[in-house]
């Protein structure tokens, strides 16, 4: 089971920090994914972060201004946004993946929780 949170109305240049917490399966074996979904747009990947050895891949979007982190202890994932931009409004959900390569193609993930939304003001 993955839970987001975090989410809320922000200004544009303003930072969050979303929340993906996992239980159920063995964390330190999984792939944790970050996506978006804004209205009458197809979902976005992200983000993508290996649990296993810290390994990161982002979208061209998000790079340099997006951060993710896994804290295996506590079986979290964290999402780091900062200088948000009002397109960056949309559903954000995280999705899990057995394994070690990440990915942004969201058919290769077998687990999704509900999303938490973000909403940036210009």
């Amino acid at each position: 089971q993955l839970q987001a949170s975090g989410g809320g109305l922000v200004q544009s240049g303003g930072s969050l920090r979303l929340s993906c917490a996992a239980s159920g399966i063995t964390f330190d074996d999984y792939v944790i994914g970050w996506f978006r979904q804004a209205p009458g747009r197809e979902r976005e990947g992200v983000s993508s972060i290996s649990s296993s050895d810290g390994s990161t891949y982002y979208a061209d979007s998000v790079k340099g201004r997006f951060a993710s982190s896994s804290d295996n202890a506590r079986h979290t994932v964290y999402l780091h946004m900062n200088s948000l931009k009002p397109e960056d409004t949309a559903v954000y959900y995280c999705a899990a993946r057995r394994g070690v390569v990440v990915t942004m193609k969201g058919s290769r993930y077998g687990y999704w929780g509900r999303g938490t939304q973000v909403t940036v003001s210009s």
